[in-house]
């Protein structure tokens, strides 16, 4: 026999679905939004279309103020060698004289252990979207584990333990952050054209140069304090440039330190990463110092002295001692008429008797 039905409360029927319906809503509310929003941006773009002139100027505008040019630049280290490009302060200067763009960063996927966060660069004037999506552990590396979560353990490559913690809102914010700002700078640089990038490198340069060059004490007590902020004292700057003294630096060193300090700044390298690849660098050169000669007149410096050490080997006509070897027929009868003699000299007394016993004096191939 079937049981019975149970049907559920009428106004409970009713409450649910009125829940649904207020659901639906609501969603149906923030598409509307989100589509007015887009559509609007789009109408915005097109009634104001950027053009490149104003956009050039506008860059390097920016790009003459030394304080704005001071970071505009990266440098880093990247195995044996260095990775330089534009900053991210720089790819927001962009953005604002580009125009037109719709950056975004929704987050596509939560939980906890990891968020996947979409970074978006839509140019409203050519409806061009770049995009990448950035997987984000909830996880920091700490060398303190005390009062953290300890996820996992690992030695970096000091042989020191690095605990694999999880991480706090604000340490969470901050990996993201600083993650999503290189991914949109990256973005922003696709849409920027090629010749302007390259205008404002020099433009950068320039700057630089004329405001190092109208006053280099300022401009390295500037950069000192700004290291000094990050950490590195004094003695780091003079241990990397090789120098006892900062009053000795040059101004490709300023350029060089300056370039370091932006990349340390947005989160590309660190202090110690910089002091490995330095390193390594003056090994490499310490080691072609010592090796083969790599230009044309140190080859050829290198041969003259070979050349002259062939020279000396070889066997002098006036020297007694360098001269020619008898044959074996001759050799053979030079034996015969050197035989052991005895001497008193090289005679040694005989364990048996006591008396001197004669000593073999070697023959003229056994001295040679």
């Amino acid at each position: 026999m079937a049981e019975p039905e149970v049907m559920a409360p009428e106004g409970t029927i009713k409450n649910e679905g009125a829940a649904i319906q207020k659901h639906e809503v609501a969603s149906d509310v923030l598409a509307a939004m989100a589509k007015a929003q887009v559509q609007a941006r789009y109408q915005v773009a097109l009634a104001r279309p950027r053009d490149y002139d104003v956009v050039r100027q506008r860059i390097l505008k920016d790009c003459e103020r030394p304080a704005f040019a001071e970071t505009a630049f990266y440098r880093k280290p990247m195995g044996n060698s260095t990775v330089d490009g534009l900053s991210i302060r720089f790819a927001e200067s962009a953005q604002r004289a580009l125009g037109n763009l719709m950056p975004e960063r929704p987050v596509i996927y939560d939980d906890a252990s990891k968020r996947i966060v979409r970074i978006c660069m839509t140019d409203l004037e050519s409806n061009v979207t770049h995009y990448k999506d950035l997987i984000l552990e909830k996880t920091v590396e700490r060398k303190n584990k005390k009062g953290r979560t300890v996820i996992s353990q690992r030695l970096n490559s000091y042989g020191e333990v690095v605990y694999i913690v999880e991480a706090t809102e604000d340490e969470l914010l901050t990996k993201e952050s600083a993650i999503s700002s290189k991914i949109e700078r990256q973005l922003t640089l696709k849409i920027l054209p090629g010749d302007i990038q390259d205008e404002a490198k020099r433009a950068i340069m320039e700057t630089l140069k004329k405001a190092d060059k109208a006053d280099p004490n300022a401009a390295k007590n500037r950069l000192v304090d700004a290291f000094d902020d990050l950490g590195v004292r004094v003695n780091d700057l003079k241990a990397f440039l090789g120098v006892e003294s900062l009053d000795t630096m040059q101004p490709n060193d300023l350029k060089t330190l300056r370039e370091i300090w932006t990349a340390i700044k947005e989160g590309e390298t660190n202090w110690r990463e910089v002091m490995e690849q330095r390193n390594e660098a003056r090994g490499s050169e310490k080691a072609s110092a010592e090796g083969a000669p790599s230009t044309a007149a140190g080859k050829a410096k290198e041969a003259a002295k070979k050349a002259a050490a062939g020279k000396k080997q070889e066997p002098s006509a006036a020297d007694p001692t360098q001269s020619k070897q008898p044959e074996p027929s001759q050799q053979a009868s030079t034996e015969t008429s050197q035989a052991p003699s005895v001497s008193t000299e090289n005679s040694t007394p005989s364990p048996d008797t006591g008396k001197t016993a004669p000593t073999e004096q070697g023959t003229l191939g056994d001295n040679w």
